[in-house]
């Protein structure tokens, strides 16, 4: 099966982030993407100067009507957001995804609330950030927040794995099935490594990666992630699967990004990682006491 995916994020002229880190691993592993660009700028923000605009909710709407027309929706199997600009265009999306699965219930949303980072803090419009938190994630299937917004979402500490797993139930009980925690940093690991953490039905999983330091972390990181994960979601219908695959091809991006001291990812040279990567790391499941 070819999965068709609508893909709703940022984009950038220059480096990978938004859809530009999102679609071409999507394209990578075999997928149909259909994107639609929430902004158009000419870099991240994480440069600190950049140019461009965040497109009005009507553009949107008004693209998105195009795809009706043309029966775009007709196969689609996941919508994916990632970067909403404004609460306006929030609700676009939001709309869409139950007009959507109104007419097809078996297409997913997964929702990658992109609001912020820790060291950064919240670096989209606290509107937009308060909108996510109290309406997005109330629709999702699947939903990929870093730890930062994991404790955002849920106002709750996330320092251990019990603080974790008791957000991860919050959210659950909002409506996603599927929680995809990334950039995962805990009292009870090692320090030299980062984690992902997937809560599920099947039970909680965890893998772990050696850790890579860099002087300007690049940005874009869990816009891949998300796309990664949901691609192989789709391929296989097995979350775990997803979840190893996930880790192994986010850390041979990261492992060349850091070897050629970049501040944007090497999506590109790391491409034939993403579809095989180098390494295997095992999700081991956590025993909920």
């Amino acid at each position: 099966m070819i999965p068709h995916i609508l893909s709703i994020q940022s984009h950038v002229a220059r480096g990978y982030v938004g859809n530009r880190a999102a679609v071409f691993p999507l394209q990578r592993l075999g997928c149909e993407v259909n994107f639609i660009n929430t902004v158009q700028f000419s870099n991240h923000t994480g440069y600190g100067e950049w140019t461009g605009e965040i497109y009005s909710a009507e553009h949107i709407q008004d693209v998105l009507n195009g795809l009706w027309k043309n029966n775009t929706f007709d196969n689609l199997n996941a919508i994916l957001s990632g970067y909403q600009g404004s609460p306006a265009l929030g609700q676009v999306i939001i709309d869409t995804v139950k007009q959507v699965k109104q007419a097809h219930p078996q297409t997913l949303y997964c929702c990658d609330p992109v609001l912020g980072d820790v060291g950064r803090g919240v670096y989209v419009l606290p509107e937009t950030a308060e909108f996510i938190k109290q309406h997005a994630i109330n629709v999702a299937d699947i939903i990929t927040p870093n730890h930062f917004e994991l404790g955002y979402l849920t106002d709750m500490p996330t320092h251990n794995i019990s603080a974790i797993l008791n957000a991860c139930a919050k959210l659950h009980a909002r409506g996603p099935k599927i929680i995809l925690v990334t950039s995962l940093v805990r009292e009870e690991a090692p320090a030299d490594h980062i984690e992902m953490l997937l809560s599920c039905e099947q039970g909680v999983f965890i893998t772990r990666t050696p850790r890579f330091e860099f002087d300007h972390a690049p940005s874009g990181s869990g816009d891949a992630t998300a796309a990664i994960f949901l691609a192989k979601y789709l391929q296989t219908q097995n979350v775990v699967q997803a979840l190893e695959h996930t880790t192994a091809a986010i850390y041979d991006v990261f492992k060349i990004t850091h070897a050629t001291h970049s501040y944007e990812l090497q999506l590109i040279a790391a491409q034939d990682f993403i579809v095989n990567p180098s390494e295997t790391f095992s999700a081991k499941k956590y025993e909920l006491t």
